[in-house]
């Protein structure tokens, strides 16, 4: 697999481009709660949108930084988690698209 395929997976899917779009969305709202008042509970939903990926990124960085880890290691975590998964629901939407057709062939690009 080269990189031309991955980052047609991870980005130009359909799905993938819709899920990605839904994660920046999430953590754009939490900016701006951020900066206009206090944002609360909003947090979460970055988290939770890249949940599966996210949970050992946050325990890796909790067991490293603890309780005085800085922010971007969070912010981090959430931005790798969703490229993983984003990878994944291109495989997927690729490999559901190809089902019955034979195996895969990659590219000669």
């Amino acid at each position: 697999m080269n990189s031309r395929t991955l980052l047609r997976l991870t980005f130009a899917n359909p799905a993938s481009a819709v899920y990605l779009g839904l994660v920046r969305a999430s953590v754009g709202f939490e900016v701006v709660a951020a900066l206009v008042s206090d944002p609360g509970i909003v947090g979460i939903w970055p988290f939770l949108l890249t949940a599966p990926c996210s949970l050992p990124a946050a325990g890796a960085v909790g067991a490293i930084g603890g309780m005085h880890a800085s922010v971007w290691y969070f912010v981090g975590g959430i931005v790798v988690s969703a490229l993983v998964q984003s990878l994944a629901l291109g495989a997927l939407v690729e490999t559901l698209r190809h089902r019955g057709r034979g195996p895969l062939r990659p590219s000669r690009g």
